[in-house]
């Protein structure tokens, strides 16, 4: 079993136009042994860079990375031992899907026995038996995927990189494709760091989510922690949708505290951080939010209506701030239409507090 720990690795680069460009700034971070850590941001946030680093295609500027507890910081990347899935495939086309994952292994020198077993193998593993002589180009985009996969996996590498695997499948092959990779991953026990700009796949394949922000980790935990409790309005609102929503701390009472929102008092959970006179941001989830027909409390007018089968998405405005609902199975008696008065209730287990811009 193999970690992987970056410690206060940074990277920079020079742009012909805007000079010096900071791509990652300080970065600690720690891959336990066997894990699935995704790195999660916008595009630009330096999750690549990070990635790359790892595979020693990038030197950092500063900082030092260790595999198994070896610093590889200046370790060339054919010495790593680390499969690479790319976002494009990088399969050659002149090669049969049995020589592509074949390759790897002729570079070690291993026998020609061992070749065809360990191949024939491994296409097993990825559900692409009797596909060893067809060319790339005779495959569709899932399948070339899966012989990447096959290729990265049959060296049996210490580490294993995804950057992008699925950006250029569509909707329902990614979802297939996503699960595939993790129940391989699960199978084989390789340490891997998976980059991804997508939230719900993230979410789907990760034992952990690292969120990236300018080159920062913003916030690193499992999904669950992250949805429920983000650490900051970049966080929350990246990772899901979210309402973010101004409000005023009116007093402390014990581990809570009574909260001023559109001149609604609303009693919530908070740490000692938060006390009278502060401005916050309070959180909520859009399916967390209840919506009724107009009468006592909370007032708000629906502003749109999108119906989507399973559930109904609804954008209301309360006082002067637009709120996203969600209501999964809905009743008819739920439907309230565009410029419709209506009544939202904010249940104090959903809210979760952060500062104040």
């Amino acid at each position: 079993m193999v970690d992987v720990r970056l410690e206060h690795l940074s990277a920079e680069f020079t742009h012909p136009s805007r000079g010096t460009v900071v791509a990652v700034r300080d970065v600690d971070l720690h891959v336990q042994s066997g894990e699935l850590l995704t790195l999660l941001g916008p595009s630009g946030c330096g999750k690549t860079t990070v990635l790359r680093i790892i595979a020693g295609f990038q030197v950092p500027t500063a900082g030092r990375v260790f595999i198994d507890n070896q610093d590889v910081t200046s370790v060339l990347a054919n010495r790593r031992d680390i499969g690479f899935v790319f976002q494009n495939y990088a399969l050659f086309p002149h090669l049969t899907v049995q020589e592509n994952v074949a390759y790897g292994l002729r570079v070690r020198r291993q026998s020609a026995a061992d070749i065809v077993r360990n191949v024939e193998k491994v296409l097993q593993l990825v559900d692409l038996a009797g596909f060893g002589p067809r060319l790339p180009d005779e495959l569709s985009g899932g399948q070339q995927q899966r012989v990447a996969l096959a290729r990265a996996v049959v060296i049996q590498p210490r580490v294993l990189l995804f950057d992008e695997p699925l950006s250029n499948l569509d909707a329902k092959l990614r979802v297939q494709m996503r699960s595939e990779i993790r129940e391989l991953q699960r199978v084989l026990g390789i340490t891997t760091v998976y980059v991804t700009h997508d939230q719900e796949e993230a979410m789907a394949i990760s034992d952990r989510i690292a969120v990236m922000d300018q080159g920062r980790i913003a916030q690193c935990d499992t999904a669950e922690e992250l949805y429920r409790r983000p650490a900051s309005s970049f966080v929350a609102s990246f990772l899901g949708r979210t309402n973010l929503l101004d409000a005023s701390v009116v007093r402390r009472d014990g581990d809570r505290v009574i909260l001023d929102m559109e001149g609604q008092c609303l009693s919530v959970e908070a740490s000692a951080a938060f006390g009278a006179g502060d401005a916050v941001r309070a959180m909520i989830r859009p399916e967390a939010i209840g919506i009724g027909p107009a009468g006592e409390g909370l007032r708000a007018t629906v502003v749109t209506r999108t119906y989507l089968g399973d559930k109904v998405e609804y954008v209301v405005r309360c006082a002067s701030q637009d709120l996203h609902i969600v209501r999964f199975n809905p009743t008819e008696s739920e439907r309230f239409t565009p410029g419709s008065e209506v009544t939202i209730s904010l249940p104090s287990d959903g809210v979760q507090l952060l500062p104040g811009n």
